[in-house]
């Protein structure tokens, strides 16, 4: 059975007493960005350093979706289906067409390069949400030692215009973010800087508003946990689950903690998919895990 830490009697409505932590595949080098694609029954998750994507299904186990990839790190769908991607190599967000294209749709703002977009969501009007901290071009081990030209940034683009806004700054390494069910809220993992002793470790929540024009905007942006998370996603109940270095951890909308995962590896991300979205998949370090939840995720691109 899955190693589970009950924190508040709520969590146990959320798992499953007999589900176990299922190894899905592993040998991997470092795994980030799942997501799910229903029609095709699959999930594509990236393995950074080994520039590649991958697929894996029940059926057909892990295959090479593309390679090499970009160093793509962060993975989402758009409202028509599409595969958006965040490349730390090309500095840019892509998006795969349906006869298997690619094309940019982000990669300078303010005629300066992007850093390295590291996680990405697409809100209901189709608007694409992404971080850009620096960690992909800091190493040659997730795409290649280049020089930062921008902060740190939250960016908002809409694909049918380009425009391109900077959307929240401040941060250092902003890292994984995710709406909220309604889209009332954002939330976004604040990693700090990388080779330091004591780096930036928490989570902030903004709430989402229109500006005159009609645009989404952030507003009221506070702490919403002080502690490290990478990827993140809510269920359709607005709990926060998020990827940690000590296993998943779920947390009620108000901060509470409701339990936690253990998990073997430190996880990067995950994402919600399989049979009516209630398949939690892990990507932790060098191994793919999944673990069914009686909850069910909010997004379902």
């Amino acid at each position: 059975m899955a190693d589970l830490e009950i924190a508040d009697p709520r969590f146990k409505a959320l798992v499953l007493p007999n589900a176990s932590l299922e190894t899905l595949a592993g040998g991997f080098r470092w795994l980030e960005g799942p997501v799910w694609f229903a029609d095709r029954e699959e999930l594509l998750f990236s393995d950074i350093p080994d520039d590649r994507v991958l697929r894996w299904s029940e059926s057909g186990g892990v295959s090479v979706f593309r390679q090499p990839s970009g160093f793509e790190n962060g993975h989402t769908r758009d409202r028509q289906g599409r595969l958006v991607s965040c490349s730390h190599r090309g500095r840019c967000i892509t998006r795969t067409e349906p006869d298997g294209s690619v094309s940019v749709l982000a990669e300078r703002y303010q005629g300066k390069r992007l850093n390295s977009p590291n996680d990405v969501v697409v809100k209901s009007d189709g608007s694409v949400w992404f971080t850009d901290p620096p960690y992909g071009i800091q190493t040659d081990y997730e795409g290649g030692k280049q020089r930062a030209e921008l902060p740190a940034s939250v960016y908002c683009l809409d694909p049918a215009s380009g425009r391109l806004r900077v959307v929240a700054d401040g941060f250092e390494g902003p890292n994984g973010l995710c709406f909220s069910p309604d889209e009332s809220r954002l939330y976004v993992a604040e990693t700090g800087l990388q080779f330091v002793a004591e780096p930036r470790q928490e989570i902030h929540v903004f709430d989402v508003e229109r500006d005159g024009g009609g645009a989404a905007r952030l507003v009221r942006g506070r702490r919403f946990l002080g502690r490290h998370a990478d990827g993140m996603r809510c269920d359709e109940q607005g709990n926060l689950w998020i990827a940690s270095d000590d296993g998943v951890h779920c947390f009620d909308p108000d901060g509470t903690l409701l339990g936690r995962i253990r998990v073997p590896s430190p996880v990067s991300n995950l994402c919600f998919g399989g049979r009516h979205y209630c398949r939690l998949f892990l990507c932790a370090s060098q191994t793919l895990y999944a673990i069914y939840t009686n909850t069910r995720g909010a997004q379902r691109p």
